[in-house]
């Protein structure tokens, strides 16, 4: 399974946005280059995340794109969804007729568990929890 490049760009820009919670907006441009991000490319995938209503724009020489929710309250799944869907594996996975093999395939099994597991990171973990691990790998390495 191979990401999107939006998908990981969102997750990037989200994640910005999580580590500056409550200090006010940030503008699309920041974020752009802060994450090296073509700013137009960005501000395709904001629309995106502000329509599904996971982050909120606003105006004015000041405005920019704040979280719509603290970070402990979005899950990584929130932000995969709007640009991957639900995670398959296979198409059989999803559809037991898509191959007339499904009944008696053992490696559908592997699939299904490979899956659950990738769906239960998404859905386990926070923007805060990504925040927090990151803090501490930073602190790790500080001499």
């Amino acid at each position: 399974m191979k990401l999107s490049t939006r998908t990981r760009y969102a997750m990037r820009a989200v994640l910005e946005l999580a580590e500056h919670f409550g200090k006010g907006p940030l503008q699309t441009r920041v974020i752009a280059e802060n994450q090296d991000i073509s700013t137009k490319y960005l501000e395709q995938i904001m629309a995106a995340l502000k329509a599904t209503g996971l982050i909120r724009s606003q105006r004015g020489a000041k405005g920019g794109y704040v979280l719509a929710n603290p970070p402990e309250k979005i899950k990584l799944s929130d932000v995969f969804d709007v640009f991957e869907g639900p995670v398959v594996t296979v198409e059989c996975v999803a559809d037991e007729k898509y191959c007339k093999k499904t009944p008696d395939c053992i490696a559908r099994y592997v699939w299904i568990e490979v899956q659950r597991a990738v769906r239960n990171v998404l859905q386990s973990m926070t923007l805060r929890d990504v925040i927090d691990r990151a803090k501490e790998k930073r602190s790790d390495y500080q001499i």
